[in-house]
């Protein structure tokens, strides 16, 4: 008796995918209890259809297929489908790089698919319908929910092939199994209860390998490529949650993995392979391939071409280009996709939960013959997605860069091998990748990880830095540090995940996931996100919302007219990153991998899967009326991204050696790659100095309209857009920059920094800027700024001795003089002058120069015809610190401006007593600059310069030629015993003042308050005279100057 309803559930399955198969021979084998099946052809088409991706299988085939079905122990013991050898091969279907075929051409592809969707349905019908007019009784089936939730699936050895020009990857898995499980998520033969309406399954995989090789014109692979992922094994746990007992569909679906250790390895000759299997991955995403074309969305048998269909709730705020927005076409969305089928990646894996949870199938089927009941049955499943959250969780995941190199055997017969050497190695702890969904309205992905580091292993380019023989430190190998240890942070990146037993499904409770956009952003907030991580957090939010009432009406097509009055849908979409405090170090070593990982990158012919389609504007423009220009001005769906890095500390060391002339003209696009090898010996320098920059935080914001096409072509066709509409046709960035300091410091031989000498105190600056979507729509409006930028300063300080600034320099020449192998040496004595001993008191201190400006202000327009650039600067300093008396260190200033010099002419102007001007003080130097874009017609309109200049007072002072003139030398014991060099004082003492005054009638100095330069700064002072005193009494006098400029 069960044997008649069970038969036929396994048959539908094995015949719908497998070729030439009887089905008198395969019912008798499975009344027998076993069957196995040998050399089996996979019916290619059928998969295509299933996958609705844009792959072609080019052969499919199984070595050996065993069913297992316990007739007398059905009750109790699992159904188990055993497939030995596996084998697919697929490809990008033909021209789907190429402009996607007309109209007419989809209108014949859907009509053949659909005559072969009709011829495989009614065998399976045929197969079913003895068995299913009537329901079975209660209890069979009851029984048979239990079967088909138990069934066992078995895959050994799994073979996926997928090639695309010279590219040839393949995945292997050895074995493969999926089981039910019980609460422990041990192994049981488990079934869904009033009580416990949950069923969980386990899935595990082991030893699963990833090759990626390169093969000749031939199709042959020479040489194989060290695999990508070598043996790793990883399990899933899913968790389905029912609504009652009768629910086809769960209504939560859970499915998370976790991989203990996971142990990437690329080449250099696998990178640009590597990077073109992402950018297919991209170009699927966003449906830039296997879509349809541009106009082709107004007709539904088009648009039933779409083999990427909708991701749920991401794909149609991607899809910019590929069809109008909810926002301007209402609700004509919904009705497409009610007509026809669900054509979305999510749908197509929704698709195989009923075949695992349920056994329902048959009875869609039925359904499908009758529209009607299919119309219900899909707004049904409209009204109520199920929830699904899909995570990855990696504890260690390892990536290792690779330079490969041809190795011949000894024999000249024998073939060349591949040798391979390690060169970079990225470690990453804590990794996790979440997603959830319910159907379009609402889908999030985070993704964080604990920590991360990266590291430099053995030689690069011939240059033998971090062989074993250089015994050096980790320390030193390790060039990137960011987060924190797993160790220390503990198993946070696993919170409520199924492998975190205080999950509420590991503790029989339901979860409770937010679905709501306000919530959602109270709750994921960056510093929830930092404090689970560490290292690095992003949180991507789309939500759609369907607000009824209000404007419902005016939401429309603008390419068809059509009025919709089902409500405005409006779209959301944030993107959040942080990442945490990072410490980069860039020294010769670090430098020449992340280039020659650059150089390896750009080794390759591929053509891109979809080039940047040029700006046309539509000549077919819809003139809006001010209803539907109110209505569109309630809400704009924008994409809003926001980038923040926090406590970045940032080295750049002396170059130890500088090949970059081999590596940047490949980079410049210039020359073509060569593998160049250094012979000479590397030399590691100690100590070896470094300026250091730390920043405290980096925000960078970012927006643009989520269908920027469709609205420039809208709101530059209106007479007279609003303020409103034109700022959202702008992609608006904002880029500040808090505490950024720079500094020089030292790494010796024990692998320890000296004290920083700070060179720029810490400061804060602001950026601006905005640029016009689509400029060629705006042809006709030449007031229309196409680019905007705004920059903001309020102050900035840069401070250093003569010493410092020569080190300085010979940071930069090391990396500047390409060609030298090795760097050039540092002056002892310099690096003892400018980093001195902690206690050690210097005996002859250097002058130190400190200049600073204020306010800084400048900002950038240009239209279509002009550029405009304007900028304002508050105040100048420059001024001296100087030994003075006593020990102390005084003030002397040099240049300042704005300073009062109207009567600069008279000697009212040297004896008066000078106070601090106003705050309020015009600035010190204002200019705008306009320019024609096109400089052949500046005949006819011409270029504009004004400048306004206060003014500005310089002196002249003995102190900075002692400055300029500093050499380092060697310090010698009758060095040390010479008369140190005098300083100028700044302040004369009482007994030559008055001589000085009659002799040059110059002025004594008002008395300080504070000799701090930041103080000194801060308030416009007017220019000191200084009186120079050496043993011969020269008197130098002061110059000051004003510079008006009139235009």
């Amino acid at each position: 008796m069960l044997e008649s309803y069970v038969t036929p559930i396994l048959m539908s399955y094995v015949n719908r995918y497998i070729k030439n198969l009887k089905p008198s021979d395969l019912q008798l084998s499975l009344w027998g209890g076993d069957v196995v099946l040998s050399k089996l052809e996979l019916k290619l088409d059928v998969l295509e259809q299933e996958l609705k991706l844009p792959f072609t299988f080019l052969s499919g085939h199984i070595h050996e297929l065993r069913i297992h079905v316990p007739w007398t122990k059905l009750g109790s013991e699992p159904v188990v489908i055993t497939i030995n050898t596996m084998e697919c091969i697929l490809k990008l279907k033909d021209g789907i790089q190429d402009d996607h075929e007309s109209c007419g051409s989809n209108s014949t592809n859907r009509s053949t698919t659909e005559n072969t969707k009709s011829s495989v349905k009614p065998r399976r019908i045929q197969q079913a319908a003895p068995t299913d007019p009537d329901l079975p009784p209660g209890y069979v089936q009851s029984l048979i929910r239990r079967v088909v939730n138990n069934v066992n699936i078995v895959i050994n050895n799994l073979i996926l092939k997928y090639v695309e020009d010279d590219i040839v990857l393949s995945v292997n898995i050895t074995s493969a199994e999926c089981y039910t499980v019980g609460e422990l998520w041990d192994r049981a033969f488990m079934d869904i209860s009033a009580t416990d309406l949950v069923l969980r399954k386990v899935i595990n995989f082991s030893d699963c390998t990833v090759c990626l090789d390169k093969r000749n014109a031939s199709g042959k692979i020479e040489f194989y490529q060290d695999p990508l992922l070598y043996k790793c094994s990883f399990r899933t746990r899913l968790h389905f949650t029912y609504d009652n007992l009768n629910s086809k569909m769960p209504s939560v679906i859970k499915i998370h993995t976790l991989v203990e250790s996971l142990k990437l390895s690329i080449t250099d000759q696998q990178l640009p392979m590597f990077i073109r299997i992402m950018q297919l991955g991209i170009a699927l995403y966003y449906g830039e391939i296997g879509n349809f074309k541009d106009g082709e969305t107004e007709d539904p048998t088009c648009h039933s071409k779409d083999m990427l269909g909708n991701i749920t709730g991401v794909e149609d705020e991607t899809r910019i280009d590929m069809q109008y927005p909810a926002q301007y076409k209402g609700q004509e969305l919904y009705s497409q996709q009610e007509d026809e089928q669900p054509q979305g990646w999510v749908s197509w894996a929704w698709s195989f939960v009923p075949a695992i949870v349920s056994y329902d199938d048959n009875e869609e089927d039925f359904l499908g013959n009758d529209p009607t009941s299919a119309m219900h049955q899909q707004k049904a499943q409209t009204l109520k997605d199920p929830i699904v959250s899909i995570g990855f969780y990696c504890t260690k995941a390892t990536v290792t860069f690779k330079l490969t190199e041809m190795q011949a055997e000894s024999s000249y017969y024998s073939p060349q091998k591949v040798k391979s050497k390690e060169v970079l190695c990225w470690e990453q702890e804590g990794t996790t990748v979440e997603a959830l969904m319910m159907g379009e309205p609402f889908f999030d992905c985070q993704i964080g990880f604990v920590g991360c580091r990266a590291m430099c292993l053995k030689g690069i380019m011939g240059v033998k830095d971090f062989e074993e023989n250089m015994n050096r430190s980790e320390t030193e190998a390790c060039f990137f540090i960011c987060g924190e240890n797993l160790s220390m942070k503990g198993l946070t990146y696993l919170t409520n995940s199924l492998f975190d037993y205080r999950s509420p499904e590991n503790n029989g409770t339901r979860a409770e996931f937010i679905l709501d956009a306000a919530h959602h952003k109270e709750t994921y907030t960056e510093i929830a996100g930092m404090q689970r991580f560490g290292a690095f957090y992003m949180d991507y939010l789309y939500t759609m919302e369907n607000i009824s009432g209000k404007g419902s009406a005016n939401q429309q097509d603008f390419s068809s007219g059509k009025s919709e009055d089902m409500g405005v849908v409006q779209e959301k979409s944030t993107k959040s990153l942080v990442i945490g405090p990072v410490d980069f170090r860039l020294d010769s070593s670090a430098v020449h991998r992340i280039l020659k990982m650059i150089v390896c990158a750009l080794e390759h012919e591929y053509e891109p899967y979809s080039g940047l389609k040029p700006d046309i504007k539509d000549e077919n423009e819809t003139t809006l009326n001010p209803e539907e220009v109110a209505s569109l001005e309630e809400y704009i769906p924008t994409r809003h991204t926001s980038i923040t890095l926090l406590k970045c500390t940032c080295t750049i060391f002396m170059a130890e050696f500088n090949l970059l002339d081999h590596l940047l003209p490949v980079i410049m696009g210039e020359k073509n790659s060569s593998n160049f090898m250094n012979t000479t010996n590397f030399q590691s320098l100690r100590p070896l100095p470094s300026i250091q920059i730390l920043v405290d935080k980096i925000n960078l914001e970012h927006s643009v309209p989520m269908y920027a096409e469709q609205l420039v072509h809208v709101v530059s066709n209106l007479t007279q857009p609003s303020d409103n509409l034109l700022h959202y046709c702008y992609a608006h960035c904002y880029l500040k920059i808090f505490g950024f300091q720079a500094g020089l410091t030292s790494l010796d031989c024990r692998g320890s920094y000296c004290l920083p000498v700070p060179i720029i105190p810490s400061f804060s600056t602001a950026l601006y800027v905005k640029l016009l979507k689509l400029p060629t729509c705006w042809t006709k409006r030449s007031q229309i700024a196409i680019t905007e930028g705004i920059f903001e300063l309020p102050n900035l300080t840069i401070q250093a001795t003569r010493a410092q600034t020569l080190l300085l320099q010979a940071i930069y020449q090391s990396w500047s003089h390409i060609g030298n192998v090795n760097s050039l040496s540092v002056n002892e004595a310099l690096m003892n002058e400018v980093f001195q001993t902690i206690g050690v008191k210097s005996k002859n201190p250097l002058p130190t120069l400190e200049g600073s400006i204020q306010n800084v202000e400048l900002k950038y327009c240009s239209t279509s015809l002009v550029k405009c650039a304007s900028g304002t600067m508050g105040s100048i300093k420059i001024c001296a610190k100087a030994p003075g008396d006593s020990g102390k260190e005084k003030l002397i200033p040099l240049l300042q401006g704005p300073s009062d010099t109207k009567d600069l002419h008279s000697s009212k102007w040297l004896n008066e007593s000078r106070k601090p001007e106003s705050l309020l003080a015009p600035d010190l130097i204002a200019f705008t600059v306009q320019v024609p874009q096109y400089m052949d017609y500046c005949h006819n309109s011409g270029a504009v310069l004004l400048c306004s200049v206060q003014g500005l007072a310089v002196n002249i002072d003995p102190v900075l030629y002692t400055w300029l003139i500093y050499q380092p030398q060697k310090r010698t014991s009758r060095h040390t015993q010479q008369q140190p060099v005098v300083a100028v004082p700044l302040v004369v003492p009482i007994s030559r003042r008055k001589e000085d005054e009659v002799s040059v009638g110059s002025a004594p100095l008002a008395k300080q308050q504070s000799y701090q330069a930041s103080e000194y700064a801060s308030s416009p002072i007017k220019t000191k005279t200084i009186t120079a005193q050496s043993h011969r009494m020269k008197i130098v006098k002061n110059f000051t100057s004003e510079l008006p400029i009139r235009i």
